[in-house]
C-alpha cells in the first residue's frame, strides 16, 4: 500500500512538472510552477490589518479560511493599479501557509520544456530580480518564473502568520 502511495505523489509530481499559471502586470508575463497554486478566485473584500506591509493589502475569508493577501503589483514596486473584473488572486501554498496574491489577470495554464527554460541574464541585481528564478520561452514570448518561495522572506511570512 505504501508503495502506491509513493507512486501516485511521484506521478502527481510528474504531471506537474513544467507546468505553470501564467499572469500579467501591465504587459509582463510571468508563471508560477502549478504545484504551489491551490486555487483562483476574482478579487473579494479585503479586510486591512494594521502594521502590515503595503503590499499585503489585508486578509480575506475563503471559505471560513483567514487568508493574507499581497499585491504582487507593489511587491514588484510597481504603479498601484485599481482592482477590476480583470483582477484576479492566486492562492498559492507557501510553507505550508496559504497567501493570496493579487494579480491584473491570469492568463493560462501552459507546460514549459525543460530545454525553453534559461537562468535570468546577469544584469543590475534589483529588487525585482530576486523573485525570478528563471526565464521560459513560449514561441517568441518569454514569461518571467516565479520562485513562490522568494516571494516572502522567512521573517515576513513569520510577521503574517504571527499578525493572523
Amino acid at each position: 500500500m505504501k508503495e502506491i502511495i509513493n507512486d501516485s505523489t511521484a506521478l502527481e509530481e510528474d504531471t506537474q512538472k513544467g507546468r505553470f499559471l501564467t499572469f500579467s502586470l501591465d504587459k509582463e508575463s510571468y508563471g508560477l510552477e502549478i504545484r504551489y497554486v491551490t486555487e483562483i478566485i476574482g478579487i473579494q473584500s479585503i479586510t486591512q490589518v494594521p502594521e502590515l506591509p503595503e503590499y499585503v493589502k489585508g486578509i480575506i475569508n475563503l471559505r471560513g479560511k483567514i487568508i493574507p493577501v499581497m499585491d504582487v503589483r507593489l511587491r514588484f514596486k510597481k504603479e498601484p493599479r485599481g482592482y477590476n473584473d480583470r483582477t484576479c488572486v492566486i492562492v498559492v501554498d507557501i510553507n505550508n501557509i496559504s497567501i493570496g496574491l493579487i494579480v491584473d489577470s491570469v492568463t493560462e495554464v501552459i507546460t514549459i520544456l525543460e530545454e525553453e527554460i534559461v537562468d535570468p541574464p546577469q544584469m543590475n541585481k534589483g529588487v525585482q530580480n530576486r523573485y525570478i528564478n528563471k526565464i521560459g520561452k513560449v514561441g517568441n514570448d518569454v514569461k518571467l518564473l516565479l520562485d513562490c518561495e522568494k516571494l516572502l522572506t522567512e521573517d515576513e511570512l513569520e510577521d503574517l502568520h504571527d499578525a493572523l
